[in-house]
């Protein structure tokens, strides 16, 4: 397919989109359908990606337009390592190399209408890669047996309306299921099935009409009901349109397509109590960093206490059992710094203070990582940041002012480093906002001001504070916010306990009320949330707030407040439903139902008996996994896997399948054949400032900001082999052009690709010291097209 039809699909607007998205075409010569046996596997793989461009798209539609950017790029990822003769990748690059590549380009163009939130092109883009993988699977398998793994595909996207539905975006299920239902309709694939099994028609098209209705009228458990009963009816329907091959292959990819489903909407719920643990521990890191301040003045038994009271709350705490369970190395860590704290608070040591302090930061942290998901670490991070600049605020206005320059400068060389994430997730959020942050408020005017005589250096705090509020709500949903700010909260009430103790009661109180405004006021979120999820807990929270100010004891007022934030974030987070885990496992548990009572079930465990059992114990696993919310993406990884065989073991040619040491022995054969040139090194120097993820389809992050003479490290961690290229139009005046395998100029660089040079390949990472300033654009040339570009910034 070339531009013109691209632009004339553009153009064309839906009705032409809509006709390709119905997988239809005019009627073949065919009398019957062609008998196939590998082939029907590899067009039944096929369907799946087909599956995963309407899960894409879908979830677009339903307005989740980064869980659909995710799994775009997981899909091209898959297609990439699809390896062997019989892969999906390598047969469809031998079956047409035009679909090939325009499969790949679209998915590669349906990320970024995905990023772009632009749901016209995204149907643009949905139409063209289905197009392409459905001619691909006419020319393998004919007409007829594509006409059938047209109706399985209909009924996966059935299954997407269902899959909304559940995670409560009913208007986006039925948006869903109207193209779906209209798909079917509108194409010829109507009149073929009701011609084969008019009951099953019936059933099909009863089904689709009802989860129409019912996503209309806001019932989310019929629409899920109906959608089993239209897969049932389109699995069943397709032994009828094609042959019994290609009817059972496609309904094991049917059954990958739901578990990718279900792994979709578990990736779409809100934090899971793992989160609420991690902010739990979050909370802790802001309570042991008081430690210092209290010897520093001479309150070593206070300190002291404040050590033996985070232990004895982690001992009682749920957060103990999950960070034991997660990491253990760091359990263990946090512990014995527990003690090496309170032994050196109560010596009055300094110095070993800051050594406990932070050994207890430092495996807080790696529990936090361990725990949190996505932006949540990032979040609590910014948490943590604001209370210690509350209490750096705190020391400033009490003419502490060298020991708050030590905390601001503390917190600039932590955010550089890059602790948590924090620093690339606020830069990817907001430019504007990062720019606010470190620029205008900390590195440009905190740490001058307090450098100098301290003017302006109280609203550059406030000013910092605040960059971080609006990072974590534009960042994050109000839930997750909640942790953040519970801990922040947390610390506040803290900080009065310790201003109390140094003697300044009025000012201990007036910390108080203004985290009480700070929270009346919104926090982010956090107020309605935890209002709207327990009121009984709201008012005990407010309560215990409100207590801690004029307290003969503002200590003990201050505990009792710190365990009110934490029972907080827990309702917050049950509330909103925490992850979707259970409606997930639903969708699996439901898939092998259908599985136990249908004719594939026979035909694969005589098929090969192993292959049916592993089949059978990977999915349970990871219904298992959906259901705890643990190792989900491997145990769907694993399922895959069994799933694939078992598409080969159902047409008799198990022996053919791309899995285990054909896959192993193509990756070997390919890296032989490439080569990576000067500054392509094994592993990740220990000179690199900057590490940049170089995964399947993407640079993580895509965006770096960096100083003059700095070192940037590409580490190839996912996918096939990649390039680092430069685009030499737009380099900086003055700079060298750069690229992977040390070619001079980015024609050389492309041709190079094409001889197998320049290749960064695994357990391998390109290596570049930048510098002039300026804004540096790249790309990887292989993957392009999937949108696998980045931007270094050197400043």
């Amino acid at each position: 397919m070339d531009i013109d039809r691209r632009t004339l699909l553009k153009v064309g607007g839906t009705t032409l989109v809509s006709g390709l998205l119905a997988g239809c075409s005019a009627p073949d010569a065919e009398s019957t359908a062609k008998d196939v046996s590998a082939e029907a596997a590899v067009a039944a793989e096929w369907n799946v990606l087909r599956a995963r461009l309407h899960d894409a798209f879908a979830l677009g539609v339903a307005g989740e337009f980064d869980a659909g950017t995710t799994v775009a790029e997981d899909t091209f990822a898959r297609f990439e390592q699809a390896t062997g003769e019989w892969g999906a990748h390598e047969k469809l690059e031998g079956t047409s190399e035009t679909h090939y590549e325009e499969f790949e380009e679209a998915v590669g163009q349906l990320k970024t209408r995905l990023r772009e939130e632009n749901t016209e092109e995204m149907s643009v883009e949905l139409g063209l890669g289905n197009e392409h993988l459905r001619e691909a699977q006419v020319q393998l398998v004919g007409e007829r047996n594509v006409r059938a793994l047209d109706l399985q595909l209909l009924g996966t996207r059935l299954e997407n309306a269902a899959m909304v539905a559940a995670a409560g975006n009913l208007s986006g299920a039925r948006t869903i299921a109207t193209r779906a239902l209209s798909a079917f309709e509108d194409g010829d694939l109507r009149d073929a099935l009701e011609s084969a099994n008019e009951e099953t028609y019936g059933a099909f098209e009863h089904a689709a009409k009802t989860m129409v209705r019912a996503a209309k009228n806001g019932k989310a458990d019929v629409v899920a009901n109906q959608s089993n009963d239209a897969v049932t009816a389109a699995v069943s329907g397709s032994y009828g349109l094609g042959t019994e091959n290609v009817g059972g292959a496609g309904h094991i990819a049917v059954m990958q397509a739901q578990a990718f489903d279900a792994n979709a909407l578990a990736s779409l719920g809100g934090p899971s109590a793992s989160f609420a643990h991690a902010a739990t521990l979050n909370g802790y890191r802001i309570r042991a960093a008081d430690c210092t301040r209290l010897v520093a003045r001479g309150e070593t038994k206070r300190a002291a206490k404040v050590a033996e009271d985070i232990f004895a709350d982690f001992e009682a705490s749920d957060a103990h059992e999950a960070l034991e369970e997660g990491d253990e190395d760091a359990y263990e860590g946090f512990e014995s710094g527990l003690e090496a704290l309170t032994t050196a608070s109560e010596s009055g040591d300094g110095t070993a203070v800051e050594e406990a302090v932070s050994k207890v930061d430092t495996n807080l942290r790696a529990g936090i990582e361990t725990l949190g998901t996505g932006v949540q670490p990032a979040i609590l991070q910014a948490g943590f940041f604001r209370a210690r600049f509350a209490d750096a605020l705190e020391r400033h206005k009490r003419g502490e002012s060298d020991a708050a320059a030590t905390v601001a400068q503390s917190l600039f060389a932590r955010f550089e480093k890059n602790e948590l994430d924090m620093h690339e997730t606020l830069e990817g959020t907001s430019e504007q906002l990062y720019d606010r942050f470190e620029h205008e408020h900390l590195k440009e005017g905190l740490i001058p001001a307090l450098k100098g005589n301290g003017s302006g250096a109280s609203a550059h705090f406030e000013g910092a504070m605040q960059a971080l509020l609006d990072f974590e709500t534009k960042a994050a949903s109000a839930s997750v916010v909640a942790g953040a700010e519970a801990s922040f909260m947390a610390g506040r009430a803290f900080d009065a306990a310790v201003v109390a103790k140094l003697g300044d009661a009025k000012r201990a109180n007036a910390i108080v009320e203004a985290t009480f405004a700070h929270f009346e006021s919104g926090a982010g979120g956090y107020h309605e949330a935890l209002e709207h999820a327990d009121t009984d807990r709201y008012e005990s929270f407010e309560a215990a707030l409100g207590n801690v100010g004029g307290a003969d004891d503002t200590y003990a007022k201050a505990v009792e407040f710190g365990h009110e934030a934490v029972e907080s974030v827990s309702a917050v987070v049950t509330n909103t439903g925490g992850d979707f885990g259970g409606a997930a496992a639903t969708i699996v548990q439901d898939s092998f139902s259908q599985f136990e009572r249908s004719e594939v079930h026979e035909s694969l465990e005589s098929g090969d008996k192993n292959a049916y059992e592993s089949f059978e114990a990977k999915l349970t696993a990871y219904a298992d996994a959906l259901d705890s919310g643990e190792d989900v993406d491997s145990a769907n990884d694993a399922f895959a896997t069994a799933a694939l065989r078992a598409e080969f073991a159902v047409v008799g040619e198990l022996d053919k399948a791309p899995v285990g040491e054909a896959k192993k022995e193509s990756g070997e054969e390919s890296k032989t054949k490439l080569k990576g040139g000067p500054n392509v090194q094994k592993g990740v120097p220990d000179a690199a400032d900057h590490v940049i993820d170089v995964k399947a389809v993407s640079f993580d992050p895509e965006k770096l900001r960096i100083e003059t003479g700095d070192t940037v490290a590409w580490k190839h961690v996912g996918g096939e082999a990649h390039t680092v290229t430069a685009r030499e139009e737009s380099l900086p005046e003055g700079a060298s052009y750069w690229a992977s395998g040390g070619f001079d100029s980015e024609k050389k660089a492309v041709s190079g690709w094409d001889a197998g040079k320049g290749a960064v390949q695994s357990g391998q990472s390109y290596v570049h010291t930048f510098e002039t300033k300026g804004t540096f654009e790249y790309y990887c040339i292989p993957h392009e097209a999937a949108g696998m570009t980045g931007t270094i910034v050197v400043e």
